[in-house]
């Protein structure tokens, strides 16, 4: 891989991490929107979008094709559709606690994500931990569990967000299909629900959006392109990065989120969220590192060690 096509990955990855860490203030600006509405617009506009991407650079045939071939595959069939119930569950958390001044607490939930997703490969894959991966875990289990014996409360918004993202990941990796046709199904699929709710909204007068085009129904239809926007950033940059650097890349977006909730919107961030978080960044650190040559020999010295007080016992 060549430089100037690792430049362009580097390129396209932080676009899409640092536009879905600065997306909470778009959501700010509908915010007296019903978060059910402003998924249901999210969801259509999506699907307009991806299918005029397609369209534009000719993409139909491929499309087609991989669509053909979840069709023809009942795994593939029922990975989409899970993947479409998860993602829209975690569009509407997202929302929700963006516009209930809750920025802190989704940031918290994508820096928990790649510890999650280790996890789900243990569960579901049955792949094996290294020491440093259940280090990482314990520091980040002990940052959750700081922080619900101090608040009295699990953080439920950062848990239900790393965990849903997660599991998408998951039924992604199943899936095994191109990021622009995946958006485009997962849209398509969960479009009726969502254009109904739309009617229903406007047969009894509740909706937010009106064909005057005033500066609301822009925004709503503008969710489309916020979304695919950054999907499409991510699978160019995806396809030319290491994950190593696509790893290091993706805290991009909820740092960017975080330093939003505390100095844009000023919510709380209190000793306890300096303690948790700081348990948070550690864990992250030692995940990053894992495979350093220093922390593999540390490791391998621990094993050595274990392994010779089994045989003296």
């Amino acid at each position: 891989m060549n430089k100037t096509t690792t430049f362009s990955g580097i390129i396209s990855a932080a676009g899409a991490y640092i536009l879905w860490g600065i997306l909470p203030i778009y959501w700010k600006i509908v915010s007296f929107v019903a978060a059910s509405e402003i998924l249901a617009h999210r969801i259509i506009w999506s699907f307009v979008f991806m299918v005029l991407v397609i369209l534009v650079l000719k993409q139909k045939e491929h499309f087609l094709a991989e669509v053909s071939e979840v069709l023809a595959s009942r795994k593939k069939l029922a990975g989409i559709l899970a993947a479409t119930c998860l993602i829209s569950a975690n569009w509407f958390i997202f929302i929700w606690a963006v516009n209930a001044s809750r920025i802190v607490e989704t940031s918290l939930g994508y820096y928990i994500n790649p510890l999650i997703t280790v996890l789900l490969g243990i569960i579901v894959l049955k792949e094996k931990l290294s020491f440093w991966q259940m280090v990482s875990v314990l520091l980040a289990g002990m940052g959750v569990l700081y922080m619900a014996v101090h608040f009295g409360s699990i953080p439920w918004v950062s848990l239900s967000l790393a965990l849903t993202f997660g599991l998408y990941g998951l039924c992604k990796k199943q899936i095994n299909i191109s990021a622009m046709t995946s958006v485009t199904l997962e849209t398509l699929l969960a479009m009726p629900m969502a254009a109904l709710y739309v009617i229903y909204l406007g047969q009894a007068g509740m909706s937010a959006f009106s064909f005057s085009f005033d500066s609301t129904t822009c925004f709503l239809m503008g969710a489309g392109a916020v979304t695919a926007i950054p999907l499409l950033l991510f699978a160019r940059g995806a396809s030319r990065l290491s994950l190593t650097v696509l790893g290091f890349v993706q805290y991009f977006s909820p740092t960017i989120t975080l330093l939003l909730g505390i100095f844009l919107y000023h919510e709380n961030f209190t000793q306890v969220h300096v303690v948790a978080f700081s348990f948070i960044w550690l864990a992250l650190v030692v995940f990053s590192l894992a495979k350093m040559p220093l922390l593999v020999k540390i490791e391998e010295g621990l094993r050595k060690r274990l392994l010779c007080e089994k045989v003296s016992s």
